[in-house]
């Protein structure tokens, strides 16, 4: 056997006088041999126990002094040359030469880069903050240029009575009393309540309704309102798109027109044919204007007729289709015998406006609802998006978490739109009014669409909710038709200013806007020749005498 290695006990001195070593002179100086002491107080600054950082072996630690300079990095060369590294690249060469060292900050590497990237944060906030700055002096000065043409050509012939402007409506105010029926026709189809449970995931691809006739009749067409009129039954006759139009006038940014006929002490509100009245604006008060082209898709045309269409199909799909209705006591007066003709009941309302002036309107309704065993009436319109990008809301992210900010994007965008369809609501004495969410299945294809979303709302309380005020917009109908009965027989023409927030009344002559609309110019080679005037034929006519004397 080897040697066995020997342990040495170390001296363990006993302390009879207390807790820990004693205090013997001769006991200390023999354990803390060799051990550098470093004074110490609580009032200095404790360090890090190992500074990698400290790159200046001229400079000390904050609060360091020569006494510190036993735990400095002392290099050896034995232990130097046996050191290597794993990756043998040369580290990298500083970017500005080699006094660029020496004047970048002593600071941590993670301090560092906290410190950059709250640069780029900075940075960041600032170029924002001037794209924005930007944009709204692009967006003002392009709403400011861009000019919207009236909706109708005044010509030199025409006068000017009076102009009216929207700060004088506002202050209006006029209270009416319930309304009373004269007369229902048509029928209703019921209201399929499975929409109202449609979402972006399950959303419902748009119908087209090609074989059902819509119908847009304007006042003096109406044979009812002929019948009414012979029977003196009111003063005023008008439809609720015209009188929806007129209610909220002060709304409206796009220019519109509204015939005035007055025939004896009648009074009609009439459209022209082919008048924007029949379409649906889109956008119209929003800050961005659409473009002005009217081949381009988003175009201010081109989007009012897609709403249009969306707005109709929608009123259909919606129903149940079984062939159960309500059928009232009328048929739809404008339906020919056999023909297939749109979920709509006319209702024939009169308000009384004054001791000898009463007003008849012809409204709307599009369905009904049996709910706990009442009936209910349903007016359906539909808002439409064409373009996530513009209106800055993409629906199909926003309905099912943020629906509030998307019809608060809608009521910036379409206040307009949203507070006509609201008084035609009220006008009807609708229940509910459904309001149907409906995309474009792409945003470059107006052609399909999907319906996304259906939402219910009562009239009155969202007339409260967009701060659409009854009496102001009964104020606003009165003050017009007093000013139209001070006239004399003949036709006027009320028109919106196109740039400016008032309206005109125009006299014109009786056989204006007859015959002198062409939905959409045909080319030169497709067109018939007018046929000569009066005078011209009686030339032709004289010279063909004199020709036939000489002979």
């Amino acid at each position: 056997m080897g040697k066995q290695p020997s342990f040495k006990v170390p001296e363990v001195a006993d302390n009879p006088d207390g807790w820990g070593p004693p205090d013997v002179p001769s006991f200390l100086q023999n354990q803390l041999l060799n051990v550098p002491y470093a004074p110490f107080s609580k009032a200095e600054k404790v360090g890090r126990a190992a500074d990698w950082t400290r790159s200046f072996p001229g400079q000390r630690m904050r609060g360091g002094g020569a006494e510190y300079s036993v735990f400095d990095f002392a290099y050896d060369e034995a232990d130097e040359e046996s050191f290597r590294l794993v990756d043998g690249k040369p580290p990298p060469r500083p970017r500005f030469g080699p006094r660029w060292r020496f004047q970048q900050q002593k600071q941590l590497p993670q301090r560092k880069d906290e410190e950059v990237e709250a640069r780029k944060r900075e940075a960041e906030k600032e170029r924002q903050r001037r794209d924005r700055f930007y944009n709204q002096n692009r967006n003002v000065q392009r709403r400011e240029a861009a000019v919207f043409r009236s909706s109708v050509d005044i010509q030199p012939e025409w006068t000017m009575l009076d102009q009216i402007p929207f700060t004088s409506f506002s202050k209006l105010s006029f209270t009416v009393g319930e309304p009373e029926d004269l007369v229902m026709c048509g029928g209703l189809e019921y209201y399929d309540k499975t929409y109202d449970r449609v979402t972006p995931k399950s959303e419902r691809r748009l119908e087209r309704f090609k074989n059902r006739n819509f119908f847009k009749v304007t006042t003096t067409d109406d044979p009812v309102i002929r019948r009414l009129a012979s029977e003196d039954k009111a003063t005023v006759f008008v439809t609720e798109s015209i009188l929806s139009t007129l209610m909220c006038a002060p709304r409206s940014v796009y220019s519109w027109d509204i015939v005035v006929q007055r025939v004896g002490n009648k009074l009609f509100f009439d459209k022209r044919d082919g008048s924007q009245l029949d379409l649906l604006s889109v956008n119209e008060t929003a800050q961005e204007p659409l473009p002005e082209a009217k081949e381009d898709i988003n175009s201010a045309y081109s989007l009012s007729v897609e709403a249009a269409y969306v707005n109709q199909n929608f009123s259909q799909q919606v129903l149940l289709r079984d062939g159960n209705k309500i059928d009232f006591p009328e048929p739809n007066p404008f339906a020919s015998e056999g023909e297939e003709v749109a979920s709509v009941a006319y209702r024939y309302r009169r308000w009384k406006l004054d001791d000898d002036i009463f007003l008849v309107c012809r409204c709307e309704v599009h369905s009904v609802l049996d709910a706990k065993g009442q009936t209910s009436f349903l007016t359906l319109n539909a808002l439409n998006e064409f373009d996530p990008k513009l209106s800055g809301v993409d629906w199909r992210q926003k309905l099912e978490t943020q629906r509030g900010a998307v019809l608060a994007t809608e009521l910036k965008n379409n206040a307009n739109k949203l507070a006509k369809w609201t008084a035609q609501a009220l006008l009807s004495s609708a229940d509910v009014m459904k309001l149907g969410y409906v995309s474009r299945v792409h945003p470059r294809d107006h052609f399909n669409h999907v319906i996304l979303s259906v939402q219910g709302y009562k009239p009155k309380e969202f007339a409260a909710q967009i701060n659409l005020s009854a009496n102001n917009m009964w104020g606003i109908v009165k003050s017009v038709v007093d000013v139209c009965l001070k006239l004399g027989e003949g036709k006027y023409v009320l028109i919106k200013d196109p740039s400016k927030p008032q309206v005109r009344l125009y006299e014109v002559p009786v056989d204006a806007f007859e015959n002198d609309y062409v939905e959409e110019p045909l080319p030169e080679e497709e067109q018939v020749p007018p046929p000569p005037p009066e005078d011209e034929k009686l030339a032709k006519s004289n010279e063909e005498k004199e020709g036939d004397a000489d002979v």
